[in-house]
């Protein structure tokens, strides 16, 4: 239920985006607190999905703090995301690539992290690129990447590439990666010994990890199939490196940040060269049977 009040500090209308100015009368779901011109209620028929709420989630923490108990372990939040942007974003050009409202996006993320279980209709966000980008939000926002600090360097070696100097945070020593693979040497050169690595490294993740890891591959790649997005797995990879591979740890030096970037990029690319049903197998279900009803 929508109850009206009047704005005392200007914020955006969650639906056409534009600045509810002071002193004006809005109105604000009771629920998840979505706040939208009167004028624009109609637009917004229904502002909250009937979930019942399991819990609060943090405002930051690990992959696996936002996780449902059974799998497969994708947040509500991701899932919710992922189908939104497949319901009516795989005709955008440069989806992922063209930013979104920043305000939109940090009221967005915000509203949908306190909502915990009883997640706001997406739908009511005109932009679809504001979607994108509460989904990337969220993902760099964690604590930790979803390529964890101890297997990182294990992922840029099973890419080809080797870790970086600087990139040890100061008192920390990142895992000698190889030793996970059997008969690993320290240059893996063919392209087979790259994909069975990287395989063996997937379900060495935190399940939490390798589930959304496998749930976001299979987004990725539907999306690279769409001519008119224009964003192919190179594209794509430049975008989620830095986000799903991230650093060897939490504070990686200026010159880890700077020779990390083409690497992370190299670990997804070669991710979303690994075939599908690879990673339906850790998904489980098809895609529609994650979306939250």
């Amino acid at each position: 239920s929508c109850s009206p009040l009047q704005v005392i500090r200007p914020e955006p209308c969650s639906v056409c985006g534009s600045r509810i100015r002071f002193g004006k009368t809005a109105v604000k779901c009771c629920q998840c607190q979505l706040l939208l011109h009167t004028k624009c209620r109609e637009q917004c028929p229904s502002c909250c999905i009937p979930r019942p709420r399991h819990h609060t989630w943090p405002r930051e923490g690990v992959l696996a703090d936002f996780v449902p108990c059974t799998r497969p372990l994708v947040p509500a939040l991701v899932v919710q995301c992922v189908t939104e942007v497949e319901t009516r974003g795989l005709t955008e050009t440069g989806l992922y690539r063209v930013p979104g409202a920043e305000q939109l996006v940090r009221e967005w993320k915000r509203r949908l992290l306190r909502a915990g279980g009883m997640l706001p209709a997406l739908s009511s966000v005109t932009d679809i690129h504001v979607v994108c980008g509460v989904l990337k939000d969220f993902l760099r926002g964690l604590k930790e990447p979803l390529v964890t600090f101890s297997l990182h360097p294990a992922f840029l070696r099973a890419a080809g590439e080797q870790e970086s100097q600087g990139g040890r945070g100061e008192g920390e020593e990142a895992a000698s990666s190889l030793t996970l693979i059997p008969d690993a040497t320290t240059d893996i050169l063919d392209d087979a010994a790259c994909d069975a690595a990287l395989r063996h490294l997937v379900s060495k993740l935190p399940p939490a990890n390798r589930d959304t890891l496998a749930f976001l591959m299979l987004h990725l790649l539907r999306v690279s199939r769409s001519a008119d997005c224009k964003m192919d797995v190179l594209n794509l990879s430049r975008v989620f490196g830095p986000t799903l591979v991230g650093h060897s740890s939490a504070n990686p030096t200026p010159l880890a940040i700077m020779e990390d970037t083409p690497r992370q990029c190299k670990v997804v690319a070669r991710l979303l060269s690994l075939p599908p049903d690879f990673w339906r197998d850790f998904v489980g279900m098809e895609q529609e049977n994650l979306v939250p009803t």
